[in-house]
């Protein structure tokens, strides 16, 4: 029986295939970010309507920490699938500690630093501001220092496995 993944890439066009086969773990990533990135801006949207109304960073750093726990176990289980030990879910935990400062960055820029923010601004272009960077830069930004550190410092044993073996296949070409 074909994985999910087989399955997918049947829907893919042919000539997409090798690149994605080929990249298949940033595409895993991208795919765990996705979901987390609705996951994020679900949580983000209820929880500033309700409860943190006047507190947009509290807000988008609630959603943000939420969802980095359902991106560890997706990532883990699925993107990266490394074999891990307590130090990997540590250092999971301070580069995602990192990686939810950099993405609150933007908001705070936008918010405090520009004061984008009513009164100086109208409720819809704060709302817009608040998006743009707090939901859009700062998760890309986050999401560019996530992949280049989840690779760097914590899923590593994969990416060393995976060396070995491109280099092996190198060695039987020559």
């Amino acid at each position: 029986m074909p994985s999910p993944t087989q399955r997918a890439l049947t829907a893919v066009p042919e000539n997409f295939r090798p690149f994605l086969v080929k990249h298949r773990k940033l595409v895993k990533f991208l795919v765990v970010g996705g979901t987390c990135f609705v996951l994020t801006m679900l949580i983000n949207f209820a929880l500033k309507m309700t409860v943190f109304e006047a507190k947009p960073l509290v807000a988008l750093t609630i959603a943000t920490v939420i969802a980095t726990g359902v991106s560890y176990v997706l990532n883990r289980q699925w993107s990266f699938r490394a074999a891990g030990k307590q130090r990997e879910a540590v250092l999971f935990v301070v580069v995602s500690a990192l990686a939810v400062g950099v993405n609150d960055l933007p908001l705070a820029a936008s918010r405090y630093l520009f004061d984008l923010r009513e009164p100086h601004v109208t409720h819809f272009t704060q709302e817009v501001a608040d998006f743009l960077s707090g939901m859009i830069l700062g998760t890309l930004l986050a999401m560019v220092f996530r992949y280049w550190a989840m690779n760097r410092f914590v899923f590593t044993r994969l990416s060393e496995r995976v060396n070995t073996a491109e280099q092996g296949r190198a060695t039987e070409r020559v």
